[in-house]
């Protein structure tokens, strides 16, 4: 079993198959950013599903592939096939923003992918377009419909909620979901890096209180995903909501997660610089027992939770990177 030195298991991987996207979101790609890998440094599939089967071992039982944007990886559900096959692993989901979804969704089904969460900020198209840096709402709306079509369930969509951008639209993302049976999740963004000046940070908690009150939105207890949004229902079940707050309501005592970048370095938090270069050490012939006690060495020293070094920079630094929960 993985542990930090706070006492908290790490049982879930974001595994990053590449850092290419096809959107230039005003709130996560800083304008003119070049810095992406070079497609050399990058794991193959066979290094990757070999670093998987080392952290099954090490007690994870959730992954999750991430981008950038995953679909974007040739062959990505050829991956997911091969890691659904780990004994021991056992849920296996994609946050992707769906303009390549429509074509994938019914081969995502069929590698075993289980759930899938889908980044969808507006309704409208010029918001859409605005937030995205193109004009995406028509592909995203249909690989969601695809990906409902070929099953994949349940479907999130994670909207980041932005102060006098969309948060006036809120209520016709709940309604949207209600229709179609989506789980809705607003997150907050939070200011960490150079892209922070271009985000309008929303408290989620006065919006919690407006939604409960007009839905009549009960907590809920059960866990699902194992991620860090907290989530209410309806009565009738017809409804969830979740929340993820890293900013009114920080999750980092209950964190139990690490994010695995596509050239292979394994980052111990998301808000915060630990981190080990894996690739290094794989490509150097080491055994999985060396490669196990390399994460080991590396969570257990793990410094400050992201609470307290992400806090004091957004506090003395305006122009940070928006990080996202998804």
């Amino acid at each position: 079993m993985l542990q930090d030195r706070f006492g908290r298991t790490i049982e879930y991987v974001r595994l990053s198959v590449t850092d290419r996207c096809d959107l230039r979101c005003s709130y996560c790609l800083p304008k003119g950013f070049k810095g992406f890998e070079e497609p050399a440094h990058w794991l193959t599939f066979d290094e990757t599903e070999r670093l998987m089967r080392v952290f099954v071992a090490l007690g994870t039982r959730r992954v999750r592939l991430t981008g950038g944007e995953p679909l974007l990886r040739r062959g990505v559900a050829e991956l997911a096939s091969r890691l659904k096959r780990i004994d021991g692993l056992a849920d296996l989901s994609l946050s992707t923003n769906a303009t390549q979804l429509a074509r994938h969704a019914v081969a995502l089904k069929a590698a075993g992918v289980d759930r899938i969460n889908v980044s969808l900020d507006s309704l409208r198209r010029d918001c859409v377009t605005e937030l995205t840096g193109r004009d995406s709402l028509p592909a995203i709306l249909e690989g969601l419909m695809a990906a409902k079509a070929a099953g994949l369930a349940p479907i999130k969509l994670n909207m980041v909620a932005l102060a006098g951008v969309n948060e006036a639209e809120i209520e016709d993302m709940v309604a949207f979901a209600m229709q179609h049976g989506f789980i809705l999740r607003l997150i907050e963004a939070m200011p960490v890096g150079d892209t922070g000046r271009e985000a309008s940070y929303l408290d989620l908690q006065p919006v919690l209180a407006r939604l409960t009150g007009r839905f009549g939105l009960q907590p809920q207890a059960v866990e699902l995903g194992g991620g860090p949004a907290r989530y209410w229902a309806t009565a009738d079940g017809r409804f969830t909501l979740g929340l993820i707050t890293p900013i009114s309501q920080h999750f980092c005592a209950t964190c139990n997660r690490v994010r695995l970048s596509v050239e292979g370095t394994l980052y111990l938090c998301l808000g915060q610089e630990d981190k080990i270069e894996l690739r290094p050490i794989l490509r150097s012939g080491a055994s999985d027992a060396e490669l196990e006690a390399a994460a080991r060495a590396a969570r257990s020293t793990a410094s400050r939770s992201s609470a307290v070094r992400v806090l004091r920079i957004s506090s003395r630094n305006a122009s940070a990177t928006v990080l996202t929960w998804r």
